[in-house]
């Protein structure tokens, strides 16, 4: 898929340097509902009201806490685009705070190693 014809692209590409408030609904430590195996090591949540492609808010990760949250705010710094599915994620840290795309992808590794996908800045 190219990210210039995805939908869920488009979506998330002007969010990229904005702050933004998430709700976590994956907190650090939890279980995956659909793989009760897979434990989240990051913050994983959704941006309130706006919506994806996939009929759910969009997605975002949250790669700057080390303890559960609920609610964060925080900077996009980049975005996960997957290429074969319409189903992108923010990158997002806390104020003041970069990662490298090294660094985005150990933290990400443990669900992002099921999906070809490019880091976007």
């Amino acid at each position: 898929m190219d990210k210039d014809k995805s939908i869920s692209f488009r979506l998330a590409e002007p969010f990229l340097g904005k702050e933004v408030e998430m709700v976590i609904d994956r907190p650090l430590g939890s279980r995956h509902p659909k793989y009760p195996d897979e434990i989240y090591e990051i913050n994983a949540g959704y941006i309130p009201g706006i919506i994806a492609p996939d009929g759910k808010e969009l997605d975002a990760y949250h790669l700057s806490s080390s303890e559960p949250l609920d609610k964060v705010s925080g900077v996009v710094i980049a975005i996960i685009h997957r290429l074969e599915d319409d189903d992108d994620k923010l990158v997002v840290v806390s104020k003041g705070k970069t990662l490298t795309d090294v660094e985005i992808e150990e933290k990400v590794h443990f669900q992002e190693k099921y999906f070809k996908h490019i880091i976007v800045r």
